[in-house]
């Protein structure tokens, strides 16, 4: 911002409670696996995971410099004279509504971490589903309307889409048409 006059409500796009750790809360993060467990609908378990990554713990601090450093670094290759306020913007983000329907399992990820429902993401985000559906049956997924290609391995269906610049619906079906209606090469 060059000036005062330029500073208006519509720069405030969202809003976050940002806090630092301590050491010790960043251990025991580090130490802690993380569990996820699928469910049916008749709450059976369907399918449980556990965590065998590293335990690296983002650190907040080094995230917003290395894109801070990243966005000034744009703005000077653009030679648009707007270096300064490259470096002073934030990404924004964009909430992901996830429904999922039929008796099949799936997950949403991104980079290798699940994402939930209202789970916030920046647009170009790349987003990868899996899907295993019941058995004879072919899954589908839409993101705001727009048909997803999967791929079929081994019984398993992925595929992964770009997060628009805006809020938006994946819909997944785990459980739509017969086997021997589906052609991948479609």
């Amino acid at each position: 911002m060059a000036k005062v006059e330029d500073v208006k409500t519509s720069l405030i796009s969202t809003r976050r409670i940002i806090f630092t750790p301590t050491q010790d809360l960043k251990d025991e993060l580090a130490n802690t696996s993380i569990q996820i467990t699928c469910y049916d609908r008749n709450g059976d378990v369907v399918k449980r995971v556990t965590s065998a990554d590293a335990g690296t713990v983002e650190d907040n601090d080094n995230e917003n410099t290395n894109s801070e450093s990243e966005q000034g670094q744009q703005g000077s290759q653009s030679e648009q004279g707007n270096q300064g306020q490259q470096g002073q913007q934030t990404a924004s983000t964009y909430a992901l509504t996830i429904s999922r329907t039929g008796v099949g399992s799936a997950t949403v990820t991104k980079d290798g971490n699940a994402v939930t429902s209202g789970t916030s993401l920046n647009e170009d985000d790349e987003v990868e589903i899996s899907i295993t559906p019941a058995e004879g049956q072919v899954p589908t997924a839409t993101v705001n309307g727009s048909e997803i290609e999967l791929t079929e391995d081994n019984g398993v269906y992925s595929g992964s889409f770009a997060m628009p610049g805006q809020a938006s619906t994946l819909i997944i079906n785990t459980g739509e048409g017969e086997d021997d209606d589906y052609d991948p090469n479609a």
